[in-house]
């Protein structure tokens, strides 16, 4: 389930010991990323990927700046969703040219900001069309445009649903060609289109079935296009494993997909670049959310781990980041990993409500305090998706390493 070697009895990480690393971050609780794995990540999604087919770097899953400096140089290009993340991007060195911007709610100081980068606006409805024209106008800079679709199919087996059936992103299939008529009357600049069905998909068969159908959507529609069809990012997806019993993603059926679609494209509009967006399955496994055991507490037979971190800074493991049902992330005593002594716990962090579990009923070593939780799987949707400021306890830090 995880990449992290768990054989010894400490955990290194970009090879530091855990204990050793703690201090040189000079606090707990931290998130720590291995550049190394993150790399390799890279290096075998592109090995799957069919020449041609570009792979950008979704800075919505982990935008902590050093991390997407890392992975700039290492992708083709970007996705952003909102002017902070735009900044981000740039910072990194990214060339504007091969970021695309999406997001239901762009305010017209963000669509200003995009069209004086040139970067490329992923519009989600008819609103923007004015607002991208007179920006245009004001700039002297063309409004560079793909129309992202909300396709009338749904991603099954997806964590969350993206699109199909009533959504706010995009524009609803049936309303793309007046979409397009109208974005001819405007002036703007038209390349391409942007499908994104659903994400955290572990079924590679359902994912290949998917991308079939987005394309096939995005070939029908592009014949209504007042310009050539110059890109196509077809979203991502792609899941990793978070809990006991869930089976890695099988990429055979999405790579022939991806080849079959890109064949598609060169044959109809051999200009035309085609662009997949990876965040979690690029950084996900790649990152711990480590925290210290300031306590132990029993109560009534169960055993309680109090830490220093909780689900102020890791909403996600704590079951409050869109679950139905609350399942455990694979969490470890992170300076214990080889220690025979075992019992069932509950991790809990520092604050005063019930929803503050890292772990629940969990056969882990025996820890006592000072000891270090760390919480596998956490490179994604982790710092920055969490409400630190909730109760007022101090942040945590992030490092890449």
């Amino acid at each position: 389930m995880d990449l992290f070697d768990l054989g010894r009895d400490e955990l290194h990480v970009g090879g530091l010991p855990l204990s050793l690393l703690a201090e040189r971050v000079g606090q707990t609780p931290f998130y720590a990323y291995d550049r190394a794995l993150i790399a390799a990540r890279i290096a075998a999604v592109r090995e799957r990927l069919p020449r041609g087919v570009q792979l950008h770097y979704a800075v919505k899953a982990n935008p902590m700046a050093a991390l997407v400096g890392f992975i700039g140089p290492l992708v083709d290009g970007m996705d952003v969703a909102s002017a902070g993340e735009l900044k981000l991007a740039l910072d990194a060195g990214a060339d504007p040219r091969s970021i695309g911007f999406a997001g239901p709610g762009k305010r017209d100081a963000e669509l200003r900001q995009a069209v004086a980068a040139g970067v490329l606006l992923h519009v989600e409805s008819a609103r923007e069309f004015a607002l991208l024209a007179a920006a245009a106008q004001a700039l002297g800079r063309p409004a560079r445009v793909a129309l992202r679709i909300n396709p009338d199919f749904e991603l099954r087996g997806a964590g969350m649903h993206m699109g199909g059936g009533a959504k706010p992103f995009g524009i609803d299939a049936e309303q793309v060609p007046a979409m397009l008529r109208a974005m001819a009357r405007e002036g703007l600049a038209f390349e391409g289109f942007h499908v994104y069905p659903g994400s955290q998909n572990l079924r590679g068969q359902v994912l290949a079935e998917s991308l079939q159908r987005s394309m096939d959507l995005v070939l029908r529609l592009a014949q209504d296009a007042p310009a050539p069809l110059r890109y196509v990012n077809l979203g991502g997806g792609w899941g990793i494993p978070y809990v006991v019993g869930e089976k890695r993603l099988d990429l055979s059926p999405v790579a022939d997909a991806l080849a079959r679609a890109h064949a598609a494209v060169a044959r109809d509009w051999p200009a035309a670049r085609l662009a997949l967006e990876l965040g979690r399955y690029l950084v996900g496994e790649a990152g711990i959310y480590v925290a210290r055991v300031l306590d132990r507490k029993v109560s009534r037979g169960q055993v309680f781990l109090v830490t220093d971190g909780g689900m102020h800074q890791h909403l996600a493991a704590s079951g409050n980041f869109g679950q139905v049902i609350r399942r455990n992330y694979p969490v470890v005593i992170g300076n214990r990993l080889q220690s025979a002594e075992r019992e069932s716990v509950t991790v809990v962090g520092p604050l005063c409500t019930p929803l503050d579990v890292l772990a629940e009923r969990m056969d882990l070593a025996v820890a006592r305090p000072g000891d270090l939780v760390v919480v596998l799987q956490s490179g994604a949707y982790g710092a920055s998706a969490s409400p630190q400021a909730f109760l007022g306890h101090p942040p945590c830090a992030e490092v890449l390493v």
